[in-house]
């Protein structure tokens, strides 16, 4: 369950942030009609794709994840890029440029939820594949996982949209640009890393070649930079907010209209204080609960065996005990083939079968509270399958 919500959150944070201040900012900018319809038509049409994505993507062949994820970052750099002119070009000509820079917006958050969501679909019908029913407590845990990341992404995605919505004009703007820049270079540098693997104009003879290869390294060993960017441009909201709380000076006529002003501003701290407990709550996600599930789990030693014309003989006093016992044979090209043995429960019967997993390949069972689990993707094995085909 952690780790779902774990991946769900590290997933989608970044996205959520920056759709919430996109509907923050139109609100406040360009008004609430006028700004609001074209980002939340664009945002539908990028749920609904992501939707069918993510059937494509199990029931096909047909999509290279790659060179779908390269289109959507190409679209929504020239988004940004003309959402940026068009802005401009709105500070003085105001019928048409700010419902075009609102689509702008839109495009970007379609772009974002088609390339995301279709991973968080699809994580079902992975836990799937490893348990017996969708009615499983095992898989329902997993799911409620996946909703408690969804839910703080959108809670967070909430809180900044709506402070931003109480900024300044040009408070709002400054957010919104730092935000679209930051989501810009992640897109840059994500572009630059696919059209290196697939070859597409960044090849050995480019000039720029190496200049390249250090971006995706240094992107790939800071895969978090962005997120934290995000939050970072994302936590100025409240902290802006707070600040103009403390030196309101609007004026009033009468206690009624005091009372009314006081109202306001109590309800702008309290949403500046939410957004910042979701801030904490979603860095200790990625930090203190991201490292509990990514903690290594050291498998137990390999026990000593007979092994005579390739065959290992192993006595039932030694794996009677009903815990699980890894066993292990070298072959002639220097390959360490590993074995788990362990006794069914209420049974004489033993399972045997190879130390791997069929999604995550030969990192290793270990058993936790009596039970077998994969090293890496945390699915418990059902002991009474084991040794059988599918177990």
């Amino acid at each position: 369950m952690l780790k779902y919500f774990v991946d769900t959150t590290e997933l989608l944070l970044m996205a959520g942030l920056l759709i919430g201040i996109m509907f923050g900012f139109v609100s406040r900018v360009y008004g609430a009609k006028k700004g609001t319809l074209p980002l939340l038509i664009c945002s539908a049409a990028g749920l609904v794709g992501s939707v069918v994505m993510a059937y494509l993507k199990n029931a096909t062949s047909k999509i290279d994840t790659s060179l779908w994820n390269l289109r959507i970052f190409a679209v929504s750099l020239c988004a940004m890029v003309l959402f940026f002119v068009f802005s401009g070009i709105g500070i003085k000509v105001k019928k048409l440029m700010p419902q075009l820079a609102s689509v702008m917006l839109g495009v970007i958050a379609g772009g974002l939820l088609m390339q995301l969501l279709p991973d968080v679909f699809t994580y079902p019908y992975t836990i799937l594949l490893t348990e017996k029913s969708a009615l499983a407590s095992a898989f329902l845990l997993k799911c409620c996982g996946i909703l408690f990341g969804l839910l703080l992404v959108f809670l967070a995605g909430l809180a900044v949209g709506k402070i931003v919505l109480r900024l300044s004009v040009p408070q709002a703007c400054w957010i919104m640009c730092l935000a679209l820049l930051a989501n810009g270079m992640r897109h840059g540098a994500n572009s630059i890393r696919i059209m290196q693997t697939k070859r597409i104009l960044i090849t050995p003879d480019f000039p720029l070649y190496h200049q390249c290869f250090n971006i995706i390294k240094f992107t790939s060993n800071h895969a978090g930079t962005f997120t934290f960017l995000m939050m970072l441009v994302a936590a100025a909201a409240p902290v802006l907010l707070l600040i103009r709380s403390l030196h309101v000076k609007e004026p009033y006529s009468n206690p009624a209209e005091h009372r009314k002003i006081r109202k306001k501003w109590l309800v702008n701290r309290r949403w500046a204080c939410f957004s910042l407990i979701c801030a904490g709550f979603s860095v200790l996600t990625l930090t203190a609960f991201k490292s509990i599930v990514n903690r290594p789990v050291d498998l137990a030693p390999i026990e000593d065996c007979k092994i005579e014309d390739d065959v290992m003989h192993i006595p039932f006093e030694q794996v009677a005990d009903g815990h699980m016992h890894r066993f292990a044979y070298t072959t002639e090209s220097g390959t360490q083939i590993r074995v788990i043995i362990i006794k069914k429960p209420n049974s004489s019967a033993y399972g045997i079968g190879l130390d791997a997993c069929d999604i995550c390949g030969e990192t290793g069972y270990y058993e936790k509270d009596g039970q077998v689990v994969c090293k890496l993707c945390d699915v418990v094995m059902n002991i009474n399958t084991i040794g059988f085909k599918g177990g």
